[in-house]
């Protein structure tokens, strides 16, 4: 906490945000502005709704921080930019940016909003740095849609990829350590993207579907034609990095892929295979130079981070929690979540980094450095304290059951 602090110029929003932040990495069957305020020993939600929604700071100076305090402790000149979204499933049509949209969460259409998140990944662990909600153009054309929800009134639509682009703009030109940025065939499949890294001289590893249009001195061919047509000499057995049950094993080609005239650097057709099923997946690459087929590899298998790395947000942090509607209690959210996130991923890195390893035990991981410490700071409340809190809930409730029902009355013919 001592990392955001400034942040907040006043001392009560800076106790608010320590007091939240330890909400989220409570042991709570849910965490929103109520059952976090019961943890803080408040007597109602009101000043942690307050904290997200009208009190003065500013998320995006402390998402800075945040990617500070990652890069000062996981830094890595050989470190992985990963890029991706993830969607969080909604009711209704308040929430900014929500709309019946595909989402990988639910693997379907589903009424969500999709926010685009940037994970830093190294060899001592990994978190993410920035976040961007992703506004549909059915709310960008809708100005008092927005208004309503607090979106700034200059925002326009932009593609996720185009968000990917600036946040991996925003973390270089502050001089994050990195030498390759990855992620699926959505951002794959992008031009603007892959331009903008070659002018920054950033590697890339990005995949792209089996159509893919890739041009080599023979010509032009689909990436699926051209996987087909190698010899079996071309393939290599790699490790795409370590998982759950070990290595993950695949069967890996580099094709040479033709540059543009004029455009330096050197650009391969890297080709996945799944030694059990021979399901092939591909990724369009680029490096300022030469590099072995072992660099592309390591590249692409850091891809996976940013799944683990939302995955273990939502369920250590409440990444996906939050009960607000507003662009700015959104983005408040977030960063904190974020923020108890990079806690836990800092937290495993010290202690394998400084921690004599003991062959009998696993080591510390986020899951149980979260649980010891949700158990050592665990506030001791009285029993006043959680009647209070009964009668405050059964109160809403007994509210919002009454404005349902005048609501259903007044809908009747």
């Amino acid at each position: 906490m001592g990392k955001v602090a400034g942040r907040f110029a006043r001392v009560e929003p800076r106790r608010r945000a320590r007091a939240f932040v330890l909400g989220l990495l409570a042991d709570l069957p849910r965490k929103n502005c109520w059952t976090i305020a019961e943890h803080a020993g408040d007597a109602s939600p009101a000043g942690m709704q307050h904290f997200l929604s009208r009190a003065r700071w500013d998320a995006d100076e402390v998402r800075d921080d945040i990617r500070d305090f990652v890069v000062e402790h996981l830094g890595d000149e050989d470190a992985v930019l990963v890029v991706d979204e993830t969607g969080d499933l909604k009711k209704g049509t308040a929430s900014v940016g929500v709309q019946r949209q595909y989402t990988g969460t639910a693997g379907r259409i589903e009424n969500s909003q999709v926010a685009v998140y940037l994970v830093y990944a190294s060899a001592a662990g990994h978190a993410a740095i920035d976040r961007r909600l992703y506004i549909p153009r059915s709310w960008t054309q809708d100005p008092d849609r927005c208004r309503a929800a607090g979106v700034p009134d200059d925002l326009t639509f932009a593609t996720k990829p185009a968000l990917a682009t600036e946040m991996i703009a925003r973390a270089l030109d502050a001089g994050v350590p990195a030498a390759w940025v990855t992620g699926d065939e959505v951002y794959g499949g992008d031009p603007h993207l892959s331009a903008e890294l070659e002018r920054r001289q950033i590697g890339y590893v990005l995949a792209v579907s089996r159509k893919r249009p890739i041009a080599t001195r023979a010509g032009v061919f689909r990436a699926g034609q051209l996987a087909y047509g190698l010899p079996k000499k071309a393939w290599q057995r790699l490790s795409a990095g370590t998982g759950a049950k070990g290595h993950r094993f695949y069967d890996w080609a580099q094709v040479d892929m033709a540059s543009p005239p004029g455009s330096p650097g050197h650009r391969w057709l890297l080709v996945r295979r799944n030694r059990r099923t021979g399901e092939l997946a591909f990724y369009r690459c680029y490096s300022a130079h030469p590099v072995p087929l072992s660099t592309l590899v390591k590249a692409a298998g850091r891809r996976w981070t940013v799944e683990e790395t939302v995955q273990a947000a939502k369920g250590l942090a409440g990444l996906d929690e939050h009960q607000v509607r507003s662009w700015v209690s959104w983005h408040r959210w977030t960063t904190l979540a974020m923020l108890a996130h990079a806690f836990l991923a800092v937290t495993a890195a010290i202690e394998r980094a400084t921690t004599t390893v003991n062959p009998e035990l696993s080591p510390l991981t986020c899951n149980e450095i979260r649980r010891l410490f949700a158990a050592l700071l665990a506030p001791a409340r009285d029993l006043a304290h959680r009647l209070r809190w009964s009668a405050w809930r059964r109160l809403h409730q007994a509210r919002s059951r009454t404005s349902h029902f005048q609501r259903q009355a007044a809908q009747q013919p």
